[in-house]
């Protein structure tokens, strides 16, 4: 008989505890790594310019390998529960470290970026063309640095500035305990319950979930604030024209390309709202949909998946598509890849962590057992199969900017939703249909939501703090221009900020369009794939493989998509509204 999938992730492969003498010796060892990049440029000072180049690069590597081992061991453990005050304690510590290096790092980032003909030093050595793409894209990015002392001290002001709000934000929302049903629940539970079968959950949980951010929202609003504050401040002292410009820089991604999927998704938005009007005349409702039933269950998909049926669920689909997916989420289960159970101080949601050394990944969910958390584990599993296809890259070339993060992921629902969508009628397609387009809208119009609160949060934090009120009424106009009239106006969620954590990173803006953009461009995938069948699969590998060290641009041409033109946007928005009309036709002809 199979032995039980565990439902917590195992770390055993990084460190066996905080007391295993390999985790006290690399903590301990950190020290030396950075003051080794000191040594590292001064010896690169005495050599010919490839010779420099090599030795630099080679530092830079060795650290990232020795930080990342730490870093990302802490962090999981921190995910899984933000309460611990151990974990707590040495994250501070790597992070002091990390921050000590941060001189170092930019007098070499300086140094290389001097080195006369860089490209063609850069021509002369084999490792040296790997990292092409890399060395020349932090030429470009020193333009905007200050001092290595100024970035030092930038870096550790930031551990009681950005860093320190964002981790209040994360306590607080895994922490703060909800009132329902005469009992309390944690916050990922409650709004796990916006699923739930029965209306009167659904509305129940959702008043529940807006009530007990009164607790924090102070507390919160004051996070967002400093954050988006701290960043202004630093994007207009390093040149930027503003966030989005530094943000779409370092996603290797143009305006031209953000403007042109903007343009279509605004478009199109009313098809969506479409959708959302016939969800809410199914369910009953009048005045467009309430924000308690954007995840109501539509139709018959009611059956509970353990977390084995969840396992062969996965790796059957999947073998319809490549064999090493397939094998890698078979792996994923077996070998204790992915923590599954909500549970008070883990935060909520979920994510993927890629762990590029290790030739794996962690993943962590809040599992209800239902469909969608089916397509929450293949949306996951598709940022594991991303991290294999660059696992084999050199370690600096083995992280890939935002908007392609979300390529291999939203892929992976694509496929799962629509190959059940095939093989079934009636209810249970209607519920397919319905799963497929709910987290369309999700990317479309709720994306954009975001968006729009983002920019006009950013703007107006520069002359006045916001608070909750303030807040909850940008978040409300952004809903109303982004969902129009599918939403019903006296039930909206004028405290989504409070629970996307994507917003309290000081180092990551604007991680909203990225979804949209995963979306859309794995549709237009997805649209080759039916097309070409098995050939397609080499060439979405070697498009997966790309995105560490190419523009956006170069790895959509690399499947003959141009990202820039507003014609490949709407080809994928129109997929998505056929769909549409298909769920509007199938859900009215059931109305009793």
């Amino acid at each position: 008989m199979k032995e039980a999938i565990s439902t917590e992730w195992s770390l055993d492969e990084f460190y066996k505890g905080y007391d295993d003498p390999a985790y006290k010796k690399d903590l301990a060892d950190m020290d030396k790594v950075i003051d080794d990049l000191d040594t590292s440029l001064e010896q690169a000072k005495q050599m010919n310019a490839k010779e420099a180049l090599l030795c630099l690069v080679k530092a830079q590597e060795d650290f990232l390998s020795h930080s990342m081992r730490l870093g990302i061991y802490t962090s999981l453990r921190q995910s899984a529960n933000t309460t611990d005050s151990q974990t707590n304690a040495y994250m501070a510590q790597i992070m002091k470290k990390e921050a000590k290096a941060t001189k170092s790092l930019v007098a070499i980032q300086k140094y290389m970026a001097d080195i006369p003909n860089l490209e063609e030093v850069i021509a002369s050595d084999e490792k040296l063309k790997e990292y092409q793409f890399l060395l020349l894209k932090n030429k470009k990015h020193v333009a905007h640095l200050f001092s290595e002392d100024m970035e030092a001290m930038i870096a550790k002001m930031n551990l009681s500035g950005g860093a320190a709000w964002n981790q209040l934000f994360e306590y607080l929302t895994s922490t703060v305990k909800v009132d329902y049903n005469g009992t309390q629940i944690t916050l990922p539970s409650v709004r796990n319950l916006a699923y739930d079968s029965d209306s009167a959950v659904r509305k129940a949980a959702y008043e529940a979930e807006l009530n007990c951010y009164e607790k924090i929202d102070h507390s919160i609003a004051f996070a967002l604030n400093n954050i988006k504050s701290q960043v202004n401040m630093l994007c207009e002292a390093r040149g930027y024209e503003s966030p989005l410009d530094m943000t779409l820089e370092d996603s290797n991604m143009s305006r031209k390309t953000l403007d042109a999927m903007l343009e279509a998704m605004r478009e199109y938005m009313p098809k969506f709202h479409e959708y959302m009007k016939a969800k809410a005349r199914f369910l009953g409702h009048k005045n467009g949909l309430p924000w308690y039933d954007l995840f109501a269950p539509v139709g018959a998909l009611d059956k509970k998946y353990s977390i084995e049926e969840a396992q062969e669920y996965l790796v059957q689909t999947f073998r319809a598509f490549s064999d090493d997916m397939a094998d890698m989420m078979d792996t994923a289960f077996n070998d204790h890849w992915i923590d599954f159970m909500p549970r008070e101080g883990k935060v909520g949601g979920a994510f993927c962590c890629n762990v590029g050394f290790l030739k794996q990944s962690r993943i962590l969910t809040n599992y209800d057992y239902t469909f969608g958390s089916i397509d929450t584990l293949a949306h996951e599993l598709g940022h594991a199969y991303h991290g294999m296809m660059i696992e084999n890259n050199r370690i600096l070339n083995q992280e890939y900017p935002m908007p392609l993060a979300e390529t291999a992921s939203t892929f992976n629902e694509t496929h799962i939703t629509k190959l059940a969508i095939s093989k079934t009628e009636g209810l249970e397609k209607l519920a397919l249909l319905e799963s497929l387009l709910m987290n369309t809208t999700q990317i479309t119009c709720d994306i954009y939501s975001r968006y729009l609160f983002e920019s006009r949060v950013f703007e107006e934090c520069k002359d006045r703090l916001l608070m909750p009120e303030d807040l909850k009424e940008i978040m409300i106009e952004a809903q109303k221009e982004a969902y129009g009239d599918g939403l019903d106006p006296d039930y909206m969620h004028p405290y989504m900020w409070a629970c996307k954590g994507h917003y309290y990173s000081e180092n990551l803006s604007f991680y909203n369009f990225p979804y949209a953009f995963g979306g859309l461009f794995a549709m237009g995938l997805y649209t080759q794939f039916e097309k070409e069948g098995a050939d397609f699969v080499p060439k979405y590998r070697n498009l997966l493989k790309a995105t560490t060290d190419h523009t956006i641009e170069e790895v959509a041409a690399m499947a003959d998509i141009d990202v820039t033109d507003k014609t490949f946007w709407e080809e994928s928005l129109k997929a998505f509204a056929d769909l549409v009309d298909e769920f509007v036709a199938l859900s009215d002809s059931m109305i009793k």
